[in-house]
C-alpha cells in the first residue's frame, strides 16, 4: 500500500503482502480444484502423502482469493483519497486494465475459436468422428435449439440498455450531478440482474445438455463465461454504486467508476457477438424448441 511516510529508505513504498497473498490464494485454489475434479469422479489426488481430493482445499484458496480481492482493492481506494494516485499511478491504472480486458478479449476468442471451427466445417473429410457425431451439418442432426428472437432478444435490448444508463451515469458524475449517477449505477445494476436471470430461466429450459454434443459443449462454454462476467462487471457496478452513495467520486478523480464501465462495455460487446453468432447464425436451419 502506498504510504508517503514509508518506514524502508530502500522501498519507495511499503511492502504490500497482497500479491504474495493472491498467488498463494491462486495456487491452493487450483490443487483444490483438481482434488475436487479427481473426488468427483471417484479417484485420489495424493501429494505430500496426504489425499487431497474433496473441495475442502478448493473452498480454502477460494476464501483467500477473495480476502486478498476485498483488502487489496480496498487499499487502492485508500490509497486514492489519501493522494497517492500521482498523473502517472493513474496512467498506470489505465493501462493495467486495459491490458486486463485485453487478456479477456483473447480468452474469449478461444471460445468462438472452437464454436466456428464446428459450425463452420461440420462434414470435413478427415473429421470423420466429427462428420458422424453431427451428421455432417450445423446444427448437429437432433438438436433443437433456442429461438435466438424470444428471450436471447431479450437479452440482448438489457444489456444495451444497460451500457446506455452506465454511460448516462458517467456523464452525470462528470457534470456533477450526484442523483443522476446514482439513479444510471442502480438502473445498469438492475438491468445486469435481470440479464442473469433470464440467463439463468434460458438454461433451465434449454433443449439440449453439456454433454453429449459440441454443440451443447460450445454454447454453454461461450455464453455461460459471459454470464460469470456479467455477475462479476454487477457485482463491480455495485461496489461503485455504493461508493458513489458515500459521495467518493468526483470529476476529476473517478477511475474506479471509469475502469467498471470499460469492463461493462466490453461486456456489451461480446455479447453482440455471441447473439449474432452463436444465437441467430449458429441456429440458422435448425429445428426451433417450441418450448
Amino acid at each position: 500500500m502506498a504510504d508517503t511516510h514509508a518506514k524502508h529508505d530502500y522501498h519507495i513504498i511499503d511492502p504490500s503482502p497482497w500479491p504474495f497473498l493472491a498467488s498463494a490464494g491462486a495456487f491452493i485454489m487450483m490443487i483444490g480444484l483438481v482434488g475436487y475434479m479427481r473426488a468427483f469422479s471417484g479417484g485420489q489426488f495424493v501429494m505430500f502423502g496426504i489425499d487431497f481430493a474433496g473441495p475442502w482445499i478448493f473452498y480454502l484458496g477460494l476464501a483467500i482469493v477473495l480476502y486478498v480481492m476485498y483488502g487489496w482493492w480496498s487499499d487502492t481506494i485508500k490509497e486514492g483519497q489519501e493522494g497517492a494516485h500521482t498523473r502517472v499511478v493513474s496512467l498506470h491504472l489505465r493501462y493495467g486494465m486495459i491490458m486486463f480486458i485485453a487478456s479477456e478479449v483473447m480468452f474469449f476468442v478461444a471460445w468462438f475459436w472452437a464454436f466456428f471451427d464446428a459450425s463452420l466445417f461440420p462434414n470435413e473429410a478427415i473429421q470423420a468422428s466429427r462428420v458422424e457425431a453431427l451428421g455432417g451439418q450445423w446444427p448437429p442432426v437432433g438438436i433443437e435449439v433456442l429461438d435466438p428472437l424470444h428471450l436471447p432478444l431479450f437479452n440482448t435490448v438489457t444489456l444495451l440498455l444497460s451500457g446506455t444508463t452506465v454511460t448516462w451515469a458517467h456523464h452525470a458524475l462528470l457534470h456533477n450531478d450526484r442523483k443522476g449517477l446514482i439513479w444510471g449505477l442502480a438502473l445498469t445494476v438492475l438491468l445486469g440482474l435481470i440479464f442473469s436471470y433470464v440467463q439463468y430461466y434460458e438454461y433451465a429450459h434449454a433443449p439440449f445438455a453439456f454433454g453429449g454434443s459440441i454443440y451443447g459443449s460450445t454454447f454453454f462454454m461461450a455464453t455461460g463465461f459471459h454470464g460469470f462476467h456479467v455477475i462479476v462487471g454487477t457485482i463491480f457496478l455495485i461496489v461503485c454504486l455504493l461508493r458513489a452513495m458515500k459521495g467518493q467520486f468526483t470529476p476529476q478523480k473517478h477511475f474506479g467508476f471509469e475502469a467498471a464501465a470499460w469492463y461493462w462495455h466490453f461486456v456489451d460487446v461480446v455479447w453482440l457477438f455471441l447473439f449474432f453468432s452463436i444465437y441467430i447464425w449458429g441456429s440458422w436451419g435448425g429445428q426451433i424448441h417450441a418450448g
